[in-house]
């Protein structure tokens, strides 16, 4: 009897829902094709050395193909060899890192940085491109984070009455950010708006403000269920869908291709829409009943 494929998925942590949606929608996309997943995640969020040791474990079993969304790009390039030398295709997902890999999955961060700061600068409801704002920047190790910074620099450089009052690593989790501004805004007695590199330092930044009887107009990235609530009512501004479902159903279809020996292009880049309160309804169905993205991939494939 075959035994059926298995296919090895890291993520890095059990704290951002974003991961909880991408495990999700890759049990459910393996599933229909008769294979398997196992998932790997470090008990401390984000943790390089843990991430380290779950590849070993994932050696020894010899999975058919890894989905890899790295804790960090560079000290995670030797486990990506690692996978290489064993003759193990690898799927990179989220986060872009050099190395040898079957393709990369993600969407443009320089890009969706900037849409989240425009939607914030001069978007409807926004800032109208005057006043003082402050960021919550994403963990360094993480190019999804630098890249997303990368395009809040280029929204600022287009309008010059915004001014960037401060910024602090909120390191892509809620109690971090929470405290990060808190610190922002014992040091800022005017902030305007908040940029923040996800949805769920976004939810941290809410909460301080609401710790301190403040308000400013809030952005985030990945569109959370929670994140669509707080657009609906009024208590952020927007989102935009860096989607990693949408990311992860398309990665595992394309680790289930070539394992069919079919063709997967080297980079597929995955639309990531603005969601504001105009739309925000497309987005309240639960990511348990949202459909599979079907392949052929988006339009952002390279080949």
């Amino acid at each position: 009897m075959t035994r059926p494929l298995t296919l090895a998925v890291f993520t890095k942590n059990r704290v951002n829902p974003a991961y909880d949606a991408a495990r999700l929608v890759a049990d459910r996309v393996a599933a229909e094709a008769g294979a398997r997943t196992i998932h790997y995640v470090p008990e401390t969020p984000d943790h390089v050395g843990q991430q380290k040791a779950l590849v070993s474990e994932a050696l020894a079993l010899r999975p058919d193909a890894v989905l890899l969304n790295p804790t960090d790009d560079v000290a995670m390039a030797e486990d990506l060899a690692r996978f290489a030398a064993a003759g193990i295709p690898v799927v990179l997902i989220i986060n872009r890192m050099k190395g040898q890999a079957l393709t990369f999955v993600g969407s443009d961060d320089v890009g969706v940085g900037y849409t989240a700061a425009n939607a914030l600068i001069s978007g409807s409801g926004g800032l109208g491109g005057k006043g003082g704002i402050v960021a919550l920047d994403g963990t360094p190790s993480a190019p999804t984070a630098r890249d997303r910074t990368v395009g809040l620099k280029r929204a600022l450089a287009e309008h010059p009455g915004i001014e960037l009052l401060d910024s602090r690593v909120g390191y892509l989790m809620a109690p971090p950010a929470r405290t990060a501004m808190a610190e922002l805004l014992k040091a800022h007695p005017r902030i305007d708006g908040v940029w923040c590199a996800n949805d769920v330092m976004a939810f941290g930044a809410l909460e301080a403000l609401a710790d301190a009887g403040r308000t400013a107009k809030v952005v985030g990235v990945n569109g959370l269920p929670a994140a669509i609530e707080h657009i609906e009512h009024g208590r952020m501004l927007a989102s935009v869908d860096f989607s990693a479902f949408n990311i992860a159903a398309i990665a595992t279809q394309a680790a289930l291709r070539h394992l069919a020996g079919e063709p997967v292009p080297p980079e597929i880049m995955v639309p990531a829409e603005l969601i504001d309160r105009s739309n925000c309804q497309r987005w309240k169905v639960p990511f348990a009943q949202r459909p599979t993205p079907a392949w052929p991939v988006p339009l952002g494939t390279r080949s």
